[in-house]
């Protein structure tokens, strides 16, 4: 069998991979891409694209390099990346990504692009976090070979993925791409169904939905919103998710209160105005200073280096506790007993 037809046969880092989009997310993926060991190529629709993407890129291999998540200089993993407009340059990738804006006339065009050029082997995802994939894969010649793939911010140091599947979907193809992702140094989740939003978005947003609540009907400030949720959800969720946080802390209580908060919970369907009269106002948060906070352009930079060392440093504390963390507990438990016997 061709290796095109068998690509779980390829070893991961030899797998050559397509991305189109280098704005702040496909710039991000890419440097994870990279330091994986893939061929990248990466294609810029935009002109602004071409000036800014290998830039971003080196400073990202250059923080990891220094923060040890990569073991090189960036100009050793730059050597297999190539930037282009060229969208022929994607014809021997066998994974695409695509990093475009969440407009589904864009993607229309990006999809018949990458089509024109790769083998029909070549499985085809999107970064996505707004638009369905069975939606997006009706835009595809082949949707059996199309998938989301979610990535969390930044893409390089978060453990966080998505992998969705679309109504026709191979699940073969999902499971491949499950099994990838942990080459990427990510604990991935596989959405096995297509909803609008998948599982991160959906339990944010409802998150959010309930935060815009509270303020706008007087009960907190955006601040004290913001504080609860750095000192409570912030102190307990890098560890575990929603389901292992109630088995930890008692699940009866969970439910005892569930009765009667649930009916007093938001459920509107309305862009909350708050949100909505900052976007009007042309609010772009820390980009131009004016968001849910007003920003000095010094203090706007100082928060976006500040989240950067952060999600560098909370990468560091996350990896002392991985998916698997009791189950490697259990089995130093055990070698030790029998090593005793």
């Amino acid at each position: 069998m061709d290796t095109k037809e068998n690509i779980s046969a390829i070893v991961p880092a030899q797998i050559p991979v397509g991305v189109v989009g280098l704005g702040l997310m496909g710039s991000s993926i890419t440097t994870c891409l990279l330091m994986a060991g893939h061929p990248v190529v990466a294609i810029a629709p935009l002109p602004i694209d071409l000036e800014t993407g290998e830039t971003r890129i080196h400073e990202h291999l250059l923080q990891s390099f220094e923060q040890k998540i990569c073991l090189e200089q960036p100009t050793y993993y730059l050597k297999n990346l190539t930037i282009t407009e060229d969208y022929t340059c994607l014809k021997d990738t066998l994974l695409v990504i695509e990093c475009t804006l969440e407009d589904i006339t864009i993607k229309r065009q990006v999809y018949k692009n990458i089509e024109n050029i790769v083998t029909d082997h070549t499985i085809i995802t999107s970064n996505t976090s707004a638009i369905p994939i069975s939606l997006l894969q009706q835009e595809t010649r082949i949707p059996s070979r199309f998938f989301g793939l979610h990535w969390g911010v930044p893409s390089h140091t978060t453990r966080f993925l998505e992998i969705i599947c679309g109504d026709t979907s191979d699940p073969k193809k999902a499971e491949w791409l499950y099994q990838l992702s942990h080459h990427w140094a990510k604990e991935p989740t596989l959405v096995r169904k297509d909803i609008r939003g998948f599982i991160t978005n959906r339990l944010m947003y409802a998150l959010y939905r309930e935060a815009f609540y509270l303020v706008e009907n007087g009960y907190a400030s955006v601040d004290d919103v913001d504080r609860a949720c750095r000192n409570n959800t912030g102190y307990w969720m890098t560890l575990v998710g929603c389901f292992r946080w109630m088995d930890l802390t008692g699940v009866p209580a969970y439910h005892s209160v569930m009765k009667d908060l649930f009916p007093t919970l938001h459920n509107g369907i309305e862009v909350p105005k708050l949100i909505d009269d900052i976007v009007k106002a042309g609010g772009k948060g820390i980009l131009n200073g004016n968001g849910f906070y007003n920003y000095t352009p010094e203090e706007a930079r100082l928060w976006g280096e500040t989240f950067e060392e952060f999600s560098y440093d909370i990468r560091q504390l996350a990896l002392k506790y991985p998916v698997d963390v009791v189950t490697k507990k259990l089995e130093a438990q055990r070698e030790k007993n029998e090593s005793k016997e």
